[in-house]
Parts: structure tokens; sequence; C-alpha cells
């Protein structure tokens, strides 16, 4: 009896497909309809900060985006997009409009800033104040500093960010401007030197780190960690690209993306010969840590400690 079941199995499925109105194909289409949906959920609707290693997807998941998206409101989202370390900011701050216009938010501007006295105008100023999301294009982080340190508008998004009442993301150059310190240019691939960073002063929005993108994807582990021997008060935080460091404002920063997180911690730093050595000399940096997360890890700022999964 079971063996005739058995047998007559698969055409009692095809008839209940067929009853259905099913096929392979629509079945198929359902399982990729449930994964993009999915994909399309929100982790969490608390604002960030979210400090993000440049080229996040775009065209396909977009999930750093849909994150983004989430966290500032989703289909209530008013979100400015802020183009101005672009060349071409036109064209990068409409490409990111018609990104967040298709998932579904409420209202977006593009504030082409190309000039200081701009970010006084009462306009841009209300805006900033009463938005949900605020999103800092790549592009170069010294254009980008250099229009916005010390103005209104930026204190606004600033102080903003830092109370919660808005998420903040900063992708590629707008990563790099999230410290007090920031990374301004530099070289890849060689042993830490004096010569491998050029520092400067960034945004402040998250003034205890030192950020570098693009990360593994260009070897910038020895520009880091030449840094953090320049500063060793602060914290080391290199990201990948398509990669996101999440900091929600609880002490604790959390992984999203396709990439990993190198945070390279001083606190323990027993010796650096930084001070005294010549600009192009190899630096000696004794006892400094280092961690590698990726999605899902965390870890917590204010115990310079990673959380184990169990533990999370």
């Amino acid at each position: 009896m079971s063996r005739n079941l058995d047998k007559s199995e698969p055409h009692l499925l095809s008839k209940l497909r067929s009853l259905a109105g099913l096929n392979d194909r629509s079945l198929n289409f359902l399982q990729i309809d449930s994964q993009s949906l999915e994909q399309t959920m929100p982790r969490s609707i608390k604002t960030a900060i979210m400090v993000i290693g440049g080229a996040e997807d775009k065209v396909h998941g977009r999930e750093i985006l849909w994150d983004f998206y989430w966290r500032a409101g989703s289909t209530d989202a008013r979100i400015a997009i802020i183009p101005s370390a672009s060349r071409e900011p036109a064209i990068i701050g409409e490409r990111y409009r018609n990104i967040f216009t298709d998932m579904g938010a409420k209202e977006i501007e593009v504030l082409d800033i190309s000039d200081r006295q701009q970010c006084e105008d009462p306009l841009f100023q209300k805006y900033v104040s009463d938005c949900t999301g605020v999103f800092l294009t790549g592009g170069d982080q010294l254009r980008l500093c250099g229009l916005l340190a010390d103005t209104p508008l930026m204190e606004t998004v600033r102080q903003r960010a830092q109370r919660g009442e808005v998420t903040l993301a900063g992708t590629s150059a707008g990563a790099a401007v999230m410290g007090h310190h920031m990374i301004a240019g530099g070289s890849s691939g060689e042993c830490p030197n004096r010569s491998l960073v050029d520092m400067t002063i960034g945004l402040g929005i998250i003034p205890e780190v030192i950020v570098d993108q693009h990360f593994h994807n260009r070897n910038r582990m020895a520009r880091l960690m030449s840094a953090i021997a320049a500063y060793p008060d602060r914290l080391g935080i290199g990201i990948d690209e398509d990669t996101c460091a999440l900091f929600e404002g609880d002490g604790i920063l959390e992984v999203i993306g396709k990439g990993s997180v190198t945070i390279v911690d001083p606190a323990d730093l027993a010796y650096t010969n930084q001070p005294v050595v010549g600009a192009t000399d190899p630096l000696s940096v004794y006892n400094l840590r280092v961690h590698i997360l990726c999605h899902g890890d965390r870890y917590n700022l204010r115990r310079r400690t990673p959380l184990l999964p169990d533990r999370a």
C-alpha cells in the first residue's frame, strides 16, 4: 500500500499544483519573492550612525541602503542627501534620490552644497532640523570637510545624530569624516610609517574613532596602524566595501554587509617609536590589539571587547 502511494506521489503533487494554479516557474517566483522580501525587512528601526566602507550595493540586495531607509522612517522617511564630497554632485545626488524613491521614502531633498555660505541657508537649515535621515555620499573627504566643517548646518546634523534624533549615514569619504581626527589620504601596501598617512581634522560626529574605508579592498591596514600610532587615544576602525559599522548610541558597534570591519585598539599600547623616527622609517608598535568582525558581529566600544555570538 505504502509502495503504491510512493509511486503515485509525483502525480498527486502535480495535480495539487495544477489545482492551485502553480507550476515550477511560479513556485520559483514565490521563493525568490520571499527572499527579496526578507532582504528588505528591517533589522531595526532605531536611529543610528551608519559608517559605510564605500561601494555599497546599489542594484541588487541593497542591504545597507535598505537598513538606512528603515532606520530613517521607511515610508515616512524625509531624507537629506548631501553629495558635496563628489566631483559630480548632481549626478550622484540624483542616483541616491532614485534609489530611496524606489524604496518608498516620503520626501527626499538633495542639498547640493558647493559653497560654505549655503550652510547658513534657512531652508537647508530647516530641512536638516526636521528630516529623519541624512546621507553623506562618497568623493573627497577634504572637500566635504572644507564645505561643511564648523557650519550651522553641520552642527545641527552632528548634534541630532549624537542625540539619536536622526539616522546619519556616510559612505567612503562620507565615512572618513566621522571622527575628530581624519585620514585625509596616504598610501597603502607598505609597512607602517609616518609618511604612509596624512591626517587632518574631521567632522567629529564620533570623535573617539579614526575611520579608514575601502579597507582590505585597498590594503590599508598599515595606513590605519600608522594613524593609530600617532593618535593612541583613539580607536581605529577599518571598513571594507559594501560593509557598514552601525553605531546605535548604546555603546555597541554592529557589523552588516558582505565584508569585514577591522578594529585596531591601542588601549594597551606599551610602546611606539612614532614620535622619534623619520617619516619613512618603519614604526614599532607594541601590544596593539586587532579584531576582525563580520556580518552580525558586535563590539562593546566602552569595554573595548567583542561580544561573543552566544552572549549577544
